[in-house]
């Protein structure tokens, strides 16, 4: 390495040179960030045909010309030039600074860019452009010798491919660009069209040229709400245009972008102007800056416009001046100058006769008839424009009101000096938001929870809410007309409509480096974040750090929140976060979660806060510890029986896991995550996942030659197998692991393979064996010795055990039998007061209600548990529960409630995959139908029910199907008796070998009876 002053050499690591002294350079990584900006690309067509017989001096001068020009539009336009290509080039606008114009003055530029090469007089210097409106990764690139400002990302290759498609001197345009520059320029649309790279056809537009439109007229025509509020702002208006008659008055309407200034002060002026008040009015527009005199123009435009108008005055104003005063109007017009004097005056003097006679005519109009004077957006205005302005601000003539309106960061300088009133604008109202909101979207009350939403979203600045809800139209969330719209599904994310995009990114640009890395920490902490929680995660010193949450405060940015428990601040509205939070490229954001989460941990408070440490540990891409904490949250998820929230805490935590260094023992805590999931995947209702699991946990335990590990993994498949698979398979895998925990020893895992065996009996149609499986856990959990499953709360397994072994004897019919177990169940749910254990209780004391005959006890108990299940999500137990209780309904009669219950159990049933639930809701489901006089689409359920039950295996269900066939089947002609008598007896015959005697004795007296009244064909 080499000194690059004295050409010495050097070692690496030193930090001057030896020789000379002179600071060596270092080069550091990019700052980086997230932007949302329009792209640029342009290149001359066939530049290599142009100069490839030329010499390298003749071919830089020839295609030189058109670079320049390129260059010249796009700085003309504020953009910046990101890279040249020889013969061509890239720029960027709305980045490093943000610019919500960004879209229009990209494509003002291009029609400037097309305009100049073509005006160089070189028929073969033709140009293509491409524009792009999209994200990008943009930062500074430090070489020896300059800096360059690069921009990489997806968007870039559109805007070139757009270029490369376009033909000679036209601009191709993408939608995303056409949607936010529509009405600041026209486009002609070209369909879709197959660009390289892109895997589907893209709707292309071609940029014809620039709109005549206003900025304000653009807007209007894009809103689609009317004026709301805004009575305090109206009354300090209307008190400045009551005083005119004295002397002129001056108001200032300043506020952030979408904040309402020109709706309010076009609002104010069509009052003003109904009550005889002269308008003059100009707007400052952003494509205008470098254009000398710009707005003064218009201005001047306006007053000509008005005079002409005018039915009481026939002469033109501009006589009243004198002709150098004259030949200074004209010269702002562009109206041709051929006068000695005006010739003979310098640059100074032509500027105040410039700023005389536009006085000079203001002043005219206003002693005619009471004036206002509206100049708008004067955060845009042109220098040259700027000290006219200032000089009719200051005008002291009566019956004149100077309306100007500006974004804070553009107030212009000379406002002190005219004493103009500053009106500050804040955001809506909550009631006037949700007027705005009804206007637009409707008056229903479906919509309530939307609004809110919006408003929250927004922080009621009119502009935003009104580009959300048409964002939220545009993306068909939103179906009908303005005014009568309703949601087509359910909204997860308002997002940040396009359109505001720049706004909110202009209003972070205004801040310092050191106060934006403080608000990207506090909107990775979230909508609200405390000050201790600040001043840990950004390691500033205090003073610093008072300072900057002063200014981020004063900036309404990350306002102060008062109150008891700590000091807090909070974001003004969600999307200001958002945009914060987008604007981070990946590798800053896992280091600014890393410091916010190395703050949680060394602050004790912190330490219990599991879902927390997790979140940002995820962010932070330290996968050990968003691992060890995951587990931790769904570990305080489970014992708050929150299951569906301990799953998802489960997966984040085996994924974290996974992505760690491969070892065995990474592997075995794989599997041990997984066993230990298998109550969160179960309770909740995800039997897929819940399966899937444990054989994954099988199959790596099985790598690593685990036996123990392996066999607890085969107990939870074959648990999950009972509610996912058929009988038989069930019963084969359970007999197998039972074999194995035997083998191995572990009498946790031994009692968890039992009980799931007895699951599998049960669903089998072997009650008797089921209820010993049950009664040998049963008793086993008891004992002074007990072994619950690993990863298992204490006494739920014994819960279960009771639960399904007062399930079985109420089948059996041995209702002493069940009360025992029931009110041990009970018992234990009591003690427990988990939601889980008190559903599985409801269950069974159901059940036995049912059994005894008392539907109506059985209604009281099933409904406490339903609502309960449904309020934990504990999604198991929502369809078992919803099937008995819509069989309660059915035997006290109400046949409507239990057809309705009995549907709901039975989609339930097939959304978790819950095989046996959705067979005997089926089956109570057809008997409600029957009730209901539909006895041929009870048949055909029973039908399916039955036939389903027999190829899977559910001989009890089967059997239950078989006596409804011979319930539902009428018996007034011969061709049906047949069918009645086979389906009782087949009844018969399954409830006699599985042990069911009530269905026995039911189908036993039915068939009795029949015989009895000699139905009997044989």
């Amino acid at each position: 390495m080499h000194c690059l002053t004295c050409q010495s050499s050097i070692d690496p690591a030193d930090s001057r040179c030896p020789k000379c002294g002179v600071a060596i350079p270092r080069r550091e990584d990019p700052e980086s960030e997230r932007r949302f900006v329009t792209i640029l690309r342009a290149d001359v067509i066939d530049s290599t045909g142009l100069v490839a017989d030329l010499e390298p001096e003749a071919a830089v001068s020839r295609l030189e010309p058109a670079l320049a020009a390129m260059r010249g539009a796009v700085r003309q336009f504020g953009g910046i030039v990101s890279k040249e290509l020889g013969d061509g080039l890239a720029a960027v606008f709305g980045a490093p600074i943000a610019d919500d114009n960004h879209a229009p003055l990209a494509c003002h530029a291009a029609i400037e860019l097309v305009r100049r090469v073509a005006g160089l007089g070189d028929p073969g210097l033709q140009v293509r452009v491409g524009l792009h409106s999209g994200h990008v990764v943009a930062y500074m690139v430090a070489s020896e010798f300059s800096k360059v400002y690069e921009i990489g990302g997806p968007a870039q290759h559109l805007a070139a491919r757009l270029e490369s498609e376009a033909e000679a001197n036209q601009i191709y345009v993408s939608e995303a660009c056409q949607k936010l520059a529509d009405g600041h320029v026209r486009f002609d649309f070209l369909g879709r069209k197959t660009l390289r790279g892109f895997n589907d056809p893209l709707p292309v537009y071609r940029l014809l040229g620039a709109s005549d439109l206003s900025s304000w007229r653009v807007r209007r025509a894009r809103s689609v709400s009317r004026f709301v509020d805004r009575t305090t702002e109206r009354a300090l208006l209307w008190r400045a245009a009551e005083r005119v008659a004295a002397s002129r008055q001056a108001v200032l309407l300043m506020g952030d972008a979408g904040i309402g200034k020109s709706r309010l002060a076009h609002e104010f002026v069509q009052d003003l102007r109904a009550g005889g008040w002269r308008l003059i009015d100009a707007e400052c527009s952003p494509n205008l800056q470098g254009a000398p005199y710009s707005a003064l123009r218009r201005l001047l435009l306006s007053i000509l416009d008005a005079a002409a108008q005018d039915p009481n005055r026939v002469d033109d104003p501009r006589s009243e001046l004198s002709v150098v005063l004259q030949r200074a109007v004209d010269a702002v017009l562009d109206v041709p100058v051929s006068d000695p004097q005006w010739d003979e005056l310098g640059p100074h003097a032509r500027g105040r006769a410039i700023s005389e006679a536009s006085c000079a005519l203001v002043e005219s109009v206003a002693r005619r008839q009471r004036t206002v004077l509206l100049i708008e957006d004067v955060h845009w205005i042109d220098r040259a424009s700027d000290t006219v302005i200032a000089d009719l601000a200051n005008l002291q003539s009566p019956d004149l009101l100077v309306l100007l309106t500006t974004r804070p960061n553009g107030m212009p300088v000379w406002i002190a000096r005219c004493h103009a009133e500053i009106v500050a604008m804040r955001p809506l109202d909550d009631d006037s938001g949700r007027t705005m909101l009804a206007e637009m979207l409707g008056p229903s009350a479906t919509n309530t929870d939307l609004k809110n939403r919006i408003i929250s979203h927004s922080a009621n600045i009119p502009l935003f809410i009104e580009e959300i809800c048409r964002s939220l139209k545009d993306s068909g969330m939103l179906l009908g007309q303005w005014g009568d719209l309703s949601l087509a599904r359910p909204v997860d994310e308002l997002g940040i409509p396009s359109s505001i995009q720049g706004v909110i990114a202009a209003r972070l640009d205004r801040v310092s480096r050191q106060e934006r890395s403080l608000l990207q920490i506090a909107a990775a902490l979230g909508r609200r974040a405390s000050q201790a929680m600040l001043r840990g995660a950004a390691a500033l010193p205090e003073e610093v750090l008072q300072k900057c949450l002063t200014a981020l405060d004063r900036a309404e940015l990350l306002v102060r929140i008062d109150s008891e428990l700590e000091d807090s601040f909070e974001f003004r509205h969600e999307m200001v976060r958002q945009v914060t939070y987008d604007s981070m490229v990946e590798k800053m954001r896992q280091a600014v979660h890393a410091g916010i989460l190395s703050a949680l941990e060394a602050d004790k408070a912190w330490a219990d806060d599991a879902d927390t440490l997790c979140y940002h540990a995820v962010r932070a891409k330290d996968w050990q510890k968003s691992f060890h904490y995951g587990r931790g949250a769904a570990q305080k998820c489970l014992a708050r029986s929150a299951f569906a929230d301990a799953a998802n805490y489960f997966v984040i935590a085996m994924n974290s896991l996974d992505r760690t260094d491969l070892s065995r023992s990474r592997e075995a805590s794989a599997i041990d995550l997984r066993l230990e999931a298998r109550l969160a995947f179960m309770a909740s209702g995800q039997v897929s996942d819940w399966l899937d699991h444990g054989k994954e946990a099988e199959r790596r335990a099985s790598a690593i030659d685990d036996v123990e590990r392996k066999v607890a993994a085969m107990t939870v498949s074959a648990a999950a197998q009972n509610f996912y698979g058929t009988p038989a398979e069930s019963v084969a895998i359970g007999e197998e692991v039972i074999v194995l925990a035997r083998e191995w020893g572990n009498l946790g895992w031994l009692n968890a393979a039992q009980y799931g065996l007895g699951q599998a009996y049960f669903l089998s149609g072997r009650y008797g064996r089921a209820a010993q499986a049950f009664e040998q856990v049963r008793i086993q959990l008891q004992g002074a010795d007990a072994s619950p499953p690993v990863g298992t709360p204490p006494k739920h397994t014994l819960l279960l055990c009771c639960m399904m072994g007062s399930i079985t004897h109420t089948v059996m019919g041995e209702i002493d039998a069940a009360e025992e177990l029931d009110r041990e169940a009970a018992a234990i749910a009591e003690e427990t007061g988990r939601p889980y254990d008190r559903v599985a209780a409801a269950y069974s004391g159901g059940w036995l209600m049912l059994g005894r005959g008392d539907p109506a006890a059985a209604a009281a108990i099933l409904e406490d548990g339903f609502v309960l299940a449904q309020k934990h999500g504990i999604r198991l137990f929502v369809p078992v529960l919803a099937c008995h209780l819509g069989m309660a309904y059915l035997e006290q009669g109400l046949f409507d409630r239990a057809r309705g219950m009995l549907t709901e159990a039975r989609e339930e049933a097939k959304a978790v995959g819950y095989t046996s639930a959705v067979l005997r809701s089926s089956i109570y489901l057809a008997l409600a139908t029957w009730r209901l006089g539909d006895v041929q689409a009870a048949q055909n359920m029973l039908r399916e029910a039955r036939n389903t039950a027999r190829q899977q295996g559910f001989s009890g269900l089967e059997a239950e199907a078989l006596f409804g066939e011979a319930v539902v089947t009428p018996v007034a002609s011969e061709n049906s008796k047949p069918a009645v008598l086979a389906s009782l007896r087949g009844a018969i015959a399954i409830a006699s070998e599985s042990g069911a005697l009530p269905l026995q004795r039911k189908a036993e007296a039915m068939l009795t009876g029949m015989l009895a009244r000699g139905n009997e064909l044989s």
